[in-house]
């Protein structure tokens, strides 16, 4: 499938406080999906939607104790299978935004999850995200596990590309991104629960340089889906979903501000595989010289053990002990 259209559901509902209080959320998620397809169906073939980190539950707890407690769910779980349902009747691929995951395998840690579930109702992979937004998420990354099993940095084959998910602060470690393009991807998608003032306005916008700047450096589309949710103090959340080409052009976004949007741009998969074959100039993926950075080979960020109760204190402290030994702090 060479051309078609995705798009990016920014949504604006209330934080759960329990599991219970996750099904309207997960109610309104299947409302946008059927909103965007049947909606836009005269004018686009909609054939992928991608919902923001956090759309099922916000970790509003201070501790991986509480939101084990309170709000972690293992995948799948009814809320994954209604969306897996949902994708099935409208034939379309969804990133299901992010949940507060607990894995028996490791029944002390919470991990902020996203789904990619295929038309034909199927998981295809599971992302957890790499770089928590330390000190306030308490989550665990797959770094944090000695011989972790599973692939950290899925990358899919599907019919209208190679897609692959990255989380919010991820976007902020070229190396995420960078490993991703290496293995395949074609489309990044961005799921966020991107805060001002880094938001989508300026000064600052690190938002949209983000999502532009990743673009370009891998020659890779982004779709990006951030929070418009208005009910979290301290913070806003700016919402400013967007599609980006790779060239960097925004093809579509929402305006800023916070609340519910439908964003919808197309994805040409051909046009992006000819222009990555033929360019010799500015495909930077291509030209990298990876042998000459041996410092970013050196561990930095210490593992937690599982042992460890992940909190604000304790991750604060980690932080500490990165600045110690990080040549990116001058002694």
């Amino acid at each position: 499938m060479d051309l078609y259209y995705v798009a990016a559901c920014q949504v604006d509902q209330k934080n759960p406080l329990n599991r219970d209080e996750m099904h309207r959320n997960t109610q309104r998620v299947l409302e946008l999906m059927e909103q965007a397809v049947n909606g836009y169906k005269p004018f686009h073939d909609i054939k992928l939607i991608v919902f923001p980190e956090f759309a099922h539950a916000v970790p509003v707890y201070e501790s991986a104790e509480e939101i084990l407690e309170k709000l972690a769910v293992p995948i799948p779980n009814e809320h994954t299978d209604k969306i897996a349902e949902k994708a099935k009747a409208l034939g379309v691929y969804v990133q299901t935004g992010s949940f507060l995951e607990v894995d028996e395998r490791w029944p002390d840690r919470v991990f902020n999850t996203t789904c990619l579930i295929s038309p034909e109702g199927e998981i295809l992979s599971k992302y957890r995200k790499v770089n928590p937004w330390i000190p306030f998420e308490v989550h665990s990354s797959p770094h944090d596990i000695e011989n972790y099993p599973d692939d950290p940095l899925p990358v899919v084959e599907t019919e209208i590309g190679n897609l692959a998910v990255a989380t919010c602060y991820d976007w902020m470690f070229p190396e995420v991104t960078r490993e991703l393009t290496l293995k395949g991807a074609e489309v990044l998608i961005r799921i966020s629960a991107y805060m001002d003032p880094w938001g989508a306005t300026q000064p600052m916008d690190w938002w949209t340089v983000i999502n532009r700047c990743r673009a370009i450096e891998n020659m890779s589309y982004v779709v990006a889906a951030n929070q418009g949710a208005k009910d979290y103090p301290p913070f806003t959340w700016p919402g400013g979903s967007m599609v980006v080409d790779y060239d960097g052009r925004i093809l579509a976004e929402a305006s800023p501000g916070p609340g519910e949007r439908i964003v919808v741009a197309p994805i040409n998969i051909a046009a992006l595989r000819s222009e990555r074959k033929r360019r010799a100039g500015h495909s930077m993926p291509t030209h990298l010289r990876t042998e000459l950075y041996q410092a970013q080979k050196q561990p930095i960020y210490p593992k937690h053990s599982p042992a460890q109760d992940i909190n604000y204190d304790s991750l604060s402290s980690s932080i500490a002990k990165a600045q110690s030994v990080s040549p990116f702090i001058k002694k």
